[in-house]
């Protein structure tokens, strides 16, 4: 893989399984806060989804669209484009009432000394969208930053471990996850909670910071010492999917790969392919920030693109200096500071 257009054709490409769903789904699929990381590419394996199932369904994508290029790219897909603030009411109310609404508006870097906000946009906004979408189904995109840190023995915390966040963006997204439940007892709103981490793409990620690391000789703090990842391509799937696994009161969905990978581990698998030795700092915590997402492997099948393949297209992608994304994970963050 060696362009953007090649990367997102492959994360867009729909399942087998994601088209039939997609026909047992009724109404249009309405994403709120398509411009993030993992927004376009999502809108993007909906509507091919959707074209191949055979069924007249829109795809819209709302966001402030910031970047107004994007909006191009999405209506070239096919995709129709609403640009709103969602913190706005005028602009939330006058948003078309469509079936299924995946939430994906929220913030989380830059929490730190502008926490007023980061409650604003994920604890409030998602009450007065539930009020909106009261008689829509609702997959709201989560964190597994809900839970706390677990032993790397534990094989993670599934979605029967009490939440216990660590910092004020993970204590909103529990907000969030809190404002959903009480207006889906309320109207009886089908939701599912998806609780993800961490995404993977060549261009941003745990596994990409990892592959830089090695390959430009800086040391990798590994007192964070495990960690999950899923293929951005496969956790959008599931979210989509999801949508035929909502209920009141809502459903909890851990999303990430099967695996608890070690940093150490990765360093070195990335270090082979990049003829490098790692640098390490620190040593490993016997605890971590874990998310054991079995259920969601039994919903929908395990994750089709594998940690070796990841790690194969990101070593290539670093060792040809392919485009990145300068968001950073910080997976590496044990007190909650983001």
């Amino acid at each position: 893989m060696k362009t953007i257009a090649e990367l997102e054709n492959f994360m867009s490409t729909p399942s087998e399984a994601l088209i039939k769903d997609i026909q047992q789904l009724d109404g249009d699929i309405m994403i709120l806060g398509v411009s993030g990381k993992m927004g376009p590419t999502l809108a993007k394996l909906a509507k091919r989804a959707v074209d191949q199932s055979g069924l007249p369904k829109k795809v819209i994508g709302v966001a402030r669209f910031s970047d107004e290029s994007l909006i191009e790219e999405l209506e070239v897909s096919g995709i129709e484009t609403i640009k709103a603030d969602l913190l706005k009411e005028e602009d939330l109310q006058n948003l078309p009432n469509v079936k299924n609404i995946i939430l994906m508006a929220g913030t989380k870097f830059g929490t730190f000394g502008n926490e007023h906000y980061t409650w604003a946009m994920n604890a409030y906004l998602p009450g007065r969208i539930a009020e909106k979408f009261k008689d829509s189904r609702i997959v709201a995109f989560s964190t597994g930053n809900v839970y706390p840190l677990t032993s790397v023995l534990s094989n993670g915390c599934t979605e029967d471990v009490s939440p216990n966040p660590v910092g004020e963006y993970a204590q909103s997204c529990l907000g969030r996850e809190r404002v959903l439940t009480y207006f889906s007892h309320k109207y009886k709103t089908p939701v599912v909670l998806f609780r993800l981490n961490y995404a993977i793409d060549l261009r941003y990620g745990v596994l990409l910071e990892i592959a830089k690391s090695v390959f430009q000789g800086t040391p990798i703090d590994l007192t964070m010492g495990n960690v999950n990842v899923i293929w951005q391509g496969d956790a959008n799937e599931y979210a989509i999917r999801s949508l035929l696994h909502t209920n009141h009161p809502p459903q909890i969905i851990n999303v990430t790969g099967p695996e608890t990978l070690s940093i150490r581990w990765l360093a070195y698998e990335f270090g082979k392919r990049m003829k490098k030795d790692p640098l390490f700092v620190n040593s490993e915590s016997p605890t971590a920030l874990l998310n054991n997402a079995s259920h969601a492997h039994k919903l929908f099948g395990y994750p089709k693109v594998t940690v070796q393949q990841m790690m194969d297209m990101i070593s290539e992608w670093v060792i040809s200096d392919g485009q990145t994304i300068n968001k950073p994970t910080h997976f590496q963050e044990r007190e909650g500071a983001f």
